[in-house]
Formats: C-alpha cells, sequence, structure tokens
C-alpha cells in the first residue's frame, strides 16, 4: 500500500459573521498604534482541508487553521512529493522526512501547521486502516470520558457576561475560561476593569467551578507583574499566554511568582519548543494545539516529555485530534470545548466543515469507539457556504 495522492482544499467561509465588540479580547498587536481593529490579525475565517489518498482506496483526513492559503501552497510545493509512492505506515519516516527536507525555510510556523495537517490525516487513515480510534493507536484509554472547559467568554458588558457564564453553569461544566479585554496600552484603568470581569465570573460560578483567563499575549512582562496580583484573591486555575511566546524568561519570572499558575505553549513548535519551555520552568500548564505543534506524531512525544516534568498538558481547542491525544494520556486531565456559535473569531468554522465532533454533556464528551480513526468526515454539502480554492 502507497500513498497515491495528496489532495488540499482551502474553504473560504462567505456567510454571517458576528463583528467584535470593542475591547473582545488583548492580543500582541495592542501595543502597536494601529487605527484599525488589531484583532483582526488573529480571526480566521478560513481553513484548509488536507485528504491522504491510498492507492487501494483509503483517504485521511487532516485540518490546519492558520494561514490556509500558505499552508497549502507549501503542503503541494514541498511536502505532497515528499509523501506519493511511499507507505503510510512509515510515520516517524515521514515526519522526519518532510520535517527535514524543510528546515531552512520551516522548523515553527507556517512550515509546521503544514506538517501537522499532512500528520493528523496519515493518524486518521491508519485508524481506518486498522478499523480502530486513533486514540487506541496511541495506547487507549486512560479515561472513560473528557471533562471539557467551556472556552468562550470573550470581553463584553459585565451583566451580558454574567448571563453566559450562567448558560454554561446550567450546562453542567465543571469549568470555564474567559478573555482580557485590556492590556498595557488601557493603564491601571483597564487593570482594574480586567479585575471586574474575573470578578463577575467568579461571583456566578461560586467556588467549586473552576475558572480561568486568557490574555493571548497580549501583556507585557511589567504589565503582567503588576496585574498578576490582582487576581490572586479569585482563585484562578491559570492566567494563559500572558506575554509573546518568544519570552520564555517572562514566562518563567511569572510562574517563579507562584500566586496563579501560568499556562502558554498554543504557539509554540515541536517537542525541541517544549523542551525549551520545560527546561526555563516557564509553565504550569502545557497547551500545543495538535494542528500546529507537528501533528499526533510530536504531540504525542511532548506529552510524554512533559509528564516526566509532572506539567500537565492540555491541548489549545477542541476538535478530535485534539480529544484522541487527550484520551490517550494520563497527564491530560481535561480539554478545551468551543461551543457552537455564530461565526466570529474562525475557530466556529470547523463545526460547518467536519461532521462527528462530539457534544458535551454536563461538562464531558465522549469518543465513540466505534469509529475508526479520528470520527470525523468532511461536510462536502455545508462546504457550499464557502468559496473552495483546490
Amino acid at each position: 500500500m502507497n500513498i497515491k495522492e495528496v489532495r488540499t482544499r482551502v474553504v473560504e467561509w462567505r456567510g454571517k459573521t458576528v463583528p467584535p465588540q470593542p475591547h473582545f479580547c488583548t492580543n500582541p498587536a495592542d501595543l502597536l498604534d494601529m487605527p484599525s481593529d488589531t484583532m483582526g490579525s488573529f480571526r480566521f475565517h478560513s481553513w484548509l482541508i488536507v485528504e491522504v489518498m491510498t492507492d487501494s482506496g483509503e483517504v485521511g483526513i487532516g485540518n490546519a487553521a492558520l494561514s490556509p492559503r500558505v499552508t497549502k501552497s507549501l503542503i503541494d510545493t514541498y511536502l505532497k512529493p515528499i509523501l506519493i509512492g511511499q507507505n503510510p505506515w512509515d510515520l516517524e519516516f515521514l515526519w522526519q522526512t518532510m520535517y527535514r527536507r524543510t528546515m531552512a525555510f520551516g522548523r515553527k510556523g507556517v512550515g509546521m501547521v503544514a506538517i501537522s495537517a499532512i500528520d493528523i490525516a496519515l493518524w486518521d487513515l491508519l485508524g481506518k486502516l486498522t478499523k480502530q480510534p486513533v486514540f487506541r493507536l496511541l495506547g487507549g484509554k486512560t479515561k472513560q470520558k473528557i471533562p471539557v472547559y467551556a472556552s468562550r467568554l470573550y470581553s463584553q458588558p459585565l451583566d451580558e457576561l454574567a448571563k453566559e457564564v450562567q448558560k454554561y453553569k446550567d450546562e453542567g461544566y465543571r469549568a470555564m475560561k474567559l478573555r482580557f479585554g485590556w492590556g498595557p496600552v488601557d493603564g491601571a484603568g483597564g487593570m482594574q476593569r480586567n479585575v471586574e470581569l474575573v470578578r463577575t465570573a467568579r461571583r456566578v460560578i461560586g467556588e467549586e467551578i473552576d475558572l480561568m483567563a486568557d490574555a493571548y499575549m497580549g501583556w507585557t512582562l511589567d504589565y503582567a507583574k503588576r496585574m498578576i496580583p490582582l487576581l490572586a484573591p479569585f482563585n484562578l486555575r491559570w492566567v494563559e499566554e500572558p506575554v509573546i511566546p518568544d519570552c520564555i524568561a517572562g514566562y518563567a519570572a511569572l510562574k517563579a511568582m507562584n500566586i496563579v499558575p501560568i499556562s502558554g505553549g498554543e504557539h509554540e513548535f515541536t517537542m525541541y519548543g517544549f523542551r525549551d519551555l520545560l527546561e526555563a520552568k516557564a509553565v504550569d500548564i502545557i497547551q500545543f494545539d495538535t494542528n500546529r505543534v507537528g501533528g499526533i506524531t510530536q504531540a504525542r512525544k511532548v506529552s510524554a516529555m512533559a509528564e516526566a516534568f509532572e506539567v500537565p498538558v492540555i491541548p489549545h481547542a477542541g476538535q478530535m485530534h485534539n480529544f484522541h491525544v487527550v484520551m490517550a494520556s494520563l497527564n491530560s486531565p481535561m480539554a478545551e470545548f468551543f461551543p457552537m456559535v455564530d461565526v466570529e473569531i474562525g475557530n466556529e468554522l470547523f463545526w460547518y466543515i467536519f461532521e462527528g465532533e462530539p457534544l458535551p454533556k454536563n461538562g464531558y464528551i465522549e469518543l465513540d469507539e466505534a469509529k475508526p480513526g479520528l470520527g470525523v468526515t468532511i461536510n462536502e454539502k455545508a462546504l457550499k457556504q464557502f468559496d473552495i480554492i483546490e
């Protein structure tokens, strides 16, 4: 059996979108003197679908959400020629070949996103060939069902925030995450507004539900050192991405304060990037995303390495490529879950493109052992709502 074809499609949403509110979420561009919406660079209304096909007719499905057009071009130009004619079971060899043949311009960023999409498709393919769910190939279940936290709660008027928090509480979630709306350019007044967001959420959920908060790389180290002590009374499970990903020393300094646990890794890549974070004692929780970190082949290695350091792994985003990794790892106590809403940031597009994503019941999801591979299919009918680039 050999790989016969690698098909890539960029699907670009042309349906309804919800415009963001002011101070919707902090981000790295906030520090720039920009008259336009700084969050615009971090919204994505397109997605890349990858299909790896064998000469015996089986198809594995992968995907990527970051820079889909560029990622497609990289796969079509550099990775597809490497894969055609190869045995899909040679996973490690194929990963290393893609990695080493693109090292001059890859290693991280778009190069690794492209490899991740291919690698996810290969794991899905092998699950289908063996008629087993991917988590079985990774070692099997470590839990009967996966606790998930509701990941939404963008900065908004406090009364609206309280209603949304109550909604997730009523739905049975035992954890949820909000986003900070203010950063260094907003001064001391913005710091107090951030505190009010957290105070409002904590008041609604009480003390028996976990609450997390995300700065999405929008703070400086100085600002974070001033902001984090103000959050101490609210017993946050973690503060996420307080500074930019390259500021490893800043992460380590904030972790060493030992006030609120610090999480990160959504924008880090491969086991080498996470080795640096772990050796620097920079994070309390690792949050790689499988369709960025290097696919399932790298995700499993990072998970094993983190387990040796006693640092839990809670991947960024939900989606099946992350859920299967969480199911197979004792070191992953929970998963993130993006509720189904109208298209806003772009994470929501997964619901429109793929079928088979599990929905939570009382804060848990279950993976169907009868579905081979990752358990998702492409919703070709729904793609009529997208412009498609082949």
